[in-house]
């Protein structure tokens, strides 16, 4: 205790003890609380715990973070190859550490360099979205192909242009929200062929059901306000059909390119909207024009 006392003017809040022999070697940790309680005569070899969690200098900053967080503790000590006690890392340590790989992962799924600074200039920020932008634009003519290849299509049925939108923004919220799960899930896991298979599976199965769900709602619509039944089937099955692809490529694409070694971040979120705009115009006005012609 009065060891404790001596070293707590040089140290901030601390709740474990580390423990180490005359040559610095690790030996595990005592809670302070232990301390408080044991009798004077006890020796701390007693109270020590040796099954600790502890990382390498070289250790990841967000692996430091999901250990912290994995056993629920304040500090993690720092070891080096001969098990020599080198320092500690604080839970206040990687709430800095989370929030900034929070902002770069946002910043990387909304197509944005994680070179351009929050508090930058309007230069720096052309300079780090316009590429980004023009290589969108560039997948933007695939849908736009699409669209023009069924003309004759949307010319004798005009009203398909307004559902079109629809189709189109719902396939790409529900390819962001399948993209931003499984990219955080990428960064906090390790993940498994198996672990990834039942992550691809888990969004079919959630598009399939929202697909089904809202495309019921436009079904609805459009047999109430354009009195066409087989419309609101063709957009019924669009929407399901849509929803399906944009769960399974919001969680496919950024698996198969981790899996490659290119960030699924940063490059996932112009992949996922080419495929929902490109599928969701396809099937609704491939069946609209099979069906309803």
């Amino acid at each position: 205790m009065d060891e404790i006392i001596r070293q707590s003017e040089e140290i901030e809040e601390f709740y474990t003890i580390f423990v180490v022999d005359e040559h610095n070697v690790f030996q595990g940790i005592v809670s302070l609380k232990d301390i408080i309680k044991a009798k004077g005569n006890v020796e701390i070899t007693a109270l020590v715990k040796s099954d600790v969690a502890w990382v390498s200098p070289d250790t990841d900053q967000e692996e430091v973070a999901r250990l912290i967080s994995q056993y629920n503790i304040t500090s993690i000590p720092v070891l080096d190859n001969q098990m020599k006690l080198l320092g500690r890392v604080t839970f206040d340590d990687v709430i800095d550490v989370l929030e900034d790989e929070n902002t770069e992962d946002i910043l990387k799924i909304s197509g944005v360099s994680e070179d351009e600074e929050l508090s930058g200039n309007w230069v720096e920020a052309v300079k780090s979205r316009l590429p980004w932008l023009i290589i969108n634009l560039g997948t933007a003519f695939l849908a736009s192909a699409v669209v023009r290849h069924f003309e004759p299509t949307i010319a004798k049925i005009a009203v398909l242009s307004a559902y079109m939108t629809i189709i189109a923004g719902m396939g790409g919220n529900a390819a962001t929200q399948a993209l931003a799960v499984t990219v955080r899930r990428i960064s906090l896991y390790d993940l498994t062929d198996n672990q990834a298979y039942r992550t691809v599976l888990k969004e079919f199965t959630v598009g399939l059901i929202n697909g089904a769900v809202t495309g019921l709602i436009v079904f609805i619509f459009a047999l109430v306000f354009d009195a066409n039944p087989l419309l609101g089937l063709v957009i019924f099955l669009a929407m399901t059909g849509n929803l399906v692809i944009a769960g399974v490529t919001g969680a496919g694409i950024p698996l198969m390119l981790k899996r490659v070694g290119i960030d699924p971040a940063i490059a996932s979120s112009i992949i996922i909207t080419t495929f929902t705009d490109v599928f969701g115009f396809l099937l609704l006005l491939g069946m609209a024009s099979k069906l309803l012609l």
